[in-house]
């Protein structure tokens, strides 16, 4: 299945003050209708590092009083919007640059009405410059990559009803609210549904990861805790889920699976055990601890793990597969975070720990050699799950409900992705 998908869902408030103000165009005007985790395919480019993959936000972290009263101000536009008829129906197709199609016409007329397109530019049916980089922005805010093309993703976002939208920003008010007085000074928090991570210091985010977070039946879980430790070059001992899930299906289908990924096999008195005594036709393999050598080339954890204190089991890591960071859609665990250049992370994280300057972790990271490190302070984490809110300098932001907790039904482009299948 496609995995560029979708994680990012967001309208500008300038466009909203064209549905508010005079310019109005009539409603028919603007549109005719950690574990270990599957393989993700990786990429040439060096999506850790590559220009075109960071990710430009507001430097308002998204638990804030600001980012609060934003989302409060855009439910009253919202609602206005709503009133007045909300957005009507893109037509299905494709478009692309120096194209000519009568539905590019409705095409700038419902990029002008989101604000993505100047209000001058409406009535060409020639998809040209203007139009591609008006896509851009639009694609840009909505979480899909910015190819500058009108497809079935764009489609798809286009046509999210705006009442929709407006019951997003009410539910997820609440749930901001509920976090209004908690963060602190200094903290990190992961918004699932955005598959985004944020350090936090005075009230500015310090940096910014994108984030691989659990599949829709294996769910990042939503909590409130403390960063504690950092193991380097960790080894990974696999879960019971995941040998019952994966690994015993795996060797199922291929008797060198374990061999190949550097899995070993123990019994509970630590003597290796050899993957060929084992009967994988039935459950026997629970019996055995089974753990990943280390080695951030292969190792499903990287070369970091960074433990918080939790009763589910999960934690956050790096990961060998840095291809899923240039996708859209990242929900590839089974309920830990791997995360985006994660050696500024741990350094943030660090930062006031005597000794862990960013050359110390580089250096213990090529060591290979297994190494802990106690924070002297323990960092608050907080694991959210918020689809729709603003920003201080005047965006909405949308994510889809992956996980269904909003309450609205399917995910709109996950289901046009499956469509595709």
């Amino acid at each position: 299945m496609s995995r560029t998908s979708f994680s990012r869902r967001q309208v500008s408030f300038s466009a909203l003050s064209l549905l508010l103000g005079a310019s109005v165009l009539p409603k028919q005007a603007w549109a005719a209708p950690a574990e270990t985790e599957d393989q993700q395919a990786e990429w040439g480019q060096a999506y850790d590092a590559a220009a075109s993959m960071k990710i430009q936000r507001s430097q308002s972290p998204i638990l804030s009083p600001a980012t609060l009263s934003a989302t409060e101000a855009a439910i009253e536009q919202m609602r206005n919007v709503v009133a007045q008829g909300g957005w009507t129906q893109m037509p299905k197709g494709n478009l692309k640059l120096g194209m000519r199609d009568k539905n590019v016409i409705a095409l700038r007329r419902r990029l002008i009405a989101s604000g993505d397109l100047d209000a001058s530019l409406g009535n060409s049916n020639v998809f040209d410059s203007y139009v591609e980089a008006a896509m851009r922005k639009f694609q840009g805010r909505h979480g899909l990559s910015p190819s500058g093309e009108f497809g079935t993703q764009s489609l798809t976002a286009m046509n999210i009803p705006a009442d929709v939208r407006l019951r997003q920003l009410e539910i997820n008010q609440v749930r901001l609210r509920s976090y209004a007085s908690t963060p602190g000074y200094r903290f990190v928090v992961a918004n699932i549904p955005a598959a985004i991570v944020e350090t936090v210091e005075n009230g500015q985010v310090v940096t910014r990861h994108a984030a691989g977070v659990g599949k829709i039946d294996r769910q990042s879980p939503v909590m409130t805790t403390r960063a504690t430790d950092i193991n380097f070059n960790p080894f990974w001992t696999v879960p019971a889920s995941i040998i019952r899930k994966d690994l015993i299906p795996k060797m199922q289908a291929d008797p060198k699976y374990l061999t190949d990924n550097h899995i070993r096999v123990y019994d509970h008195g630590g003597q290796e055990v050899q993957p060929a005594r084992i009967n994988w036709r039935s459950d026997e393999a629970t019996r055995y601890v089974f753990r990943q050598d280390t080695g951030g080339e292969f190792n499903s954890l990287g070369f970091v793990r960074i433990n918080i204190a939790n009763p589910y089991g999960v934690y956050m890591h790096d990961t060998p597969a840095k291809g899923i960071f240039g996708d859209d859609f990242r929900f590839v665990s089974s309920g830990c975070m791997r995360l985006q250049n994660v050696r500024d992370y741990v350094t943030w994280l660090l930062k006031d720990t005597p000794g862990w300057t960013r050359d110390r972790i580089d250096e213990v990271i090529a060591s290979g050699q297994r190494v802990d490190a106690r924070l002297t302070q323990t960092v608050p984490v907080y694991w959210i799950y918020i689809t729709a809110w603003a920003t201080p300098e005047g965006t909405m932001e949308f994510r889809d409900d992956i996980y269904n907790k909003d309450g609205l039904g399917a995910v709109p482009v996950a289901a046009a992705i499956s469509d595709q299948d």
